[in-house]
């Protein structure tokens, strides 16, 4: 009974939130922001008081009363999925209704033993109507006339793009058991997407870590050895998913990169001496306030190997694979700061003051942010905060 009267009251905050819109605002649609790789819910960390959006702090919290209040919600999907099945997840979190990953994509891609609809992942649209008890879905109204901004950190930026495909134009296999999600022809019901440190054309980490060094085992090799998630997160993988998950021109995307390594210098360029005391002006070189366990693999060499590439050198030319040079060098200890820009053959300019639909409206690369600084997680670094006090300006600014 508490936890109905708590959800209740949290609903009712929310449609308070959307009746007081601000007299700046053009429009006040509720946001929802959605994890990366290995993400979790506002409840789920086993630490407790540790976010994924905000570690200690909260920027779910922040943006709701910067120049708000707004309603902004959090969501919670597959720590290591496909962007399809996170997508899935994603709809009927905000929607309301059970998950369903498609009978013809779960017959074709789903791993071993994957039902179609996972037992307990299930929202109620309805308060009045939940029998189950299940908790209630962010924005039941959500439709073209009621649409909604999406926020994506890494992995979560390709995500909230494989809904959008989904929502706009359906499954590509046809019928997928019906399942609302796979009609299609939901166009308009996302008004914005912002896209934070995405691996829009892959990233590197995962050639460096499991290609070049297939018998290196750590906790993020074990990580991306997990086949439901590393092949849209390759540079190979992603080319294929680019190709599916289109631009769409009725919605603003925006994007901002991250860059957390230094092009190597003989002294004082404040990256971490003690792990590359020699450098080459050639290669990229984690800061010193990166991140520890991501510099290992951020740099030229892989920390602890025998003489292999990290990120920061890290150069592969085989035929039919995605090229990889040196634009690819500088990183944010996870991800490819080219790769955060845009996908891969999209359209793309560099935002100036006005948005402009059906292309990514890039935001620059915030320098001196690692993967993880961008969230505000407890690091050596800039805060955070300006960064989506912008993101807040610019699309409660949209019309």
């Amino acid at each position: 009974m508490l936890r109905l009267t708590k959800t209740c009251a949290c609903a009712l905050l929310a449609v308070l939130a959307l009746l007081s819109v601000p007299a700046r605002a053009a429009n006040n649609d509720p946001v929802v922001l959605v994890h990366g790789v290995l993400g979790f819910g506002p409840q789920s960390h086993p630490l407790g008081s540790f976010l994924y959006w905000g570690g200690y702090g909260n920027i779910a919290a922040h943006m709701a009363v910067y120049h708000g209040p707004h309603v902004i919600f959090t969501a919670q999907v597959g720590a290591i999925a496909s962007n399809w099945d996170r997508a899935a997840e994603l709809y009927a979190q905000i929607k309301g209704g059970c998950v369903d990953y498609g009978a013809r994509h779960v017959a074709r891609y789903g791993y071993p033993g994957q039902p179609q609809k996972p037992p307990g992942k299930c929202w109620a649209a309805d308060p009045a109507n939940n029998t189950e008890q299940y908790p209630l879905a962010f924005y039941p109204q959500w439709d073209a006339a009621h649409p909604i901004h999406l926020i994506g950190h890494s992995q979560g930026g390709t995500t909230i793009r494989a809904l959008i495909q989904l929502l706009e134009h359906g499954s590509p296999d046809g019928d997928e058991g019906g399942g609302d999600l796979y009609k299609g022809g939901k166009v308009g019901w996302v008004k914005s997407v912002v896209t934070i440190s995405a691996p829009h054309d892959g990233t590197t980490l995962s050639d460096a870590v499991l290609d070049v060094l297939p018998n290196l085992r750590s906790p993020l090799r074990d990580i991306l050895d997990n086949q439901l998630a590393h092949w849209e997160l390759a540079p190979d993988g992603a080319r294929e998913f680019n190709r599916w998950a289109l631009t769409s021109p009725s919605v603003y995307y925006f994007s901002l990169g991250t860059l957390a390594t230094e092009a190597g210098a003989w002294c004082c360029n404040g990256t971490d001496r003690a792990l590359a005391p020699v450098q080459s002006a050639e290669f990229q070189y984690p800061r010193a306030d990166m991140i520890p366990y991501f510099k290992l693999f951020a740099g030229e060499w892989i920390v602890g190997s025998l003489a292999q590439p990290g990120m920061g050198s890290y150069t592969q030319n085989a035929p039919g694979r995605v090229r990889i040079d040196s634009a690819w060098f500088p990183n944010d200890g996870v991800v490819n700061t080219v790769s955060m820009r845009a996908p891969g053959g999209h359209p793309v300019r560099d935002y100036d003051g006005k948005a402009v639909r059906g292309m990514w409206n890039f935001l620059g690369n915030y320098r001196g942010y690692d993967h993880f600084d961008i969230l505000n997680w407890p690091n050596d670094g800039p805060s955070a905060d300006p960064v989506y006090e912008r993101i807040s300006d610019i699309i409660f600014g949209l019309d």
